[in-house]
């Protein structure tokens, strides 16, 4: 039986790898049109894709990240937790952080409806 990924994980797969090729318009095609995003980067949050697009336009002018979906855990609610290898660097290249962090996403009716940052921690069979 081979292992197909939800259409949640494939979602997200479209949002990294739109992120990653800096396509905002891609990557904004998998968010609702109120989507609640962080700005990690300068603290608060981003609503709607305007905000989300200045955002990140700012951002990749003094930071260059690149972030690597690790692994996906579905959580109650319409949530996922992606546990991500990030990897920032200066506009020189050199490497400002390098680690592994969690976003979680509230996802619904196919689109994306917030992400946070949050600590890893280890899966809870209770949850």
């Amino acid at each position: 039986m081979a292992d197909q990924p939800s259409p949640d994980v494939e979602l997200l797969h479209a949002a990294y790898t739109a992120f990653n090729a800096r396509d905002i318009d891609a990557a904004l095609a998998t968010m609702a049109p109120d989507v609640a995003w962080p700005k990690a980067f300068k603290g608060g949050c981003a609503r709607g894709h305007q905000e989300v697009r200045d955002y990140w336009t700012e951002q990749w002018t003094e930071i260059d990240p690149h972030v690597e979906p690790a692994s996906f855990h579905p959580e109650a609610g319409g949530r996922m937790l992606v546990q991500v290898h990030q990897v920032v660097r200066d506009m020189a290249g050199g490497v400002v952080a390098d680690g592994h962090v969690g976003h979680r996403f509230t996802i619904a009716a196919g689109l994306i409806q917030a992400m946070e940052v949050c600590p890893l921690s280890p899966p809870n069979a209770d949850a």
